[in-house]
């Protein structure tokens, strides 16, 4: 998917697909100045039309892969 990074707040574990309710990696920045959340499953599913009315889209699905580490000072 390509997106554009922007400088809006981390998504958090409270952050919920509006789709069905897993937690969400992308924000959906409209056009209309709305704002959408989505787990990546659903935001790839939706990306063709995602792309039409977004006028931002933070991707960050990349933490799904990045391994889990604790901070120094809580291991």
């Amino acid at each position: 998917m390509t997106t554009v990074l922007t400088p809006a707040s981390p998504l958090t574990a409270a952050d919920r697909c509006d789709r069905c309710g897993a937690q969400a990696y992308l924000r959906v920045v409209l056009m209309s100045g709305g704002e959408l959340l989505f787990c990546a499953h659903h935001g790839r599913k939706f990306e063709p039309e995602l792309k039409k009315i977004a006028a931002e889209i933070q991707d960050e699905t990349e933490r799904l892969t990045a391994p889990a580490t604790a901070p120094e000072d809580e291991r």
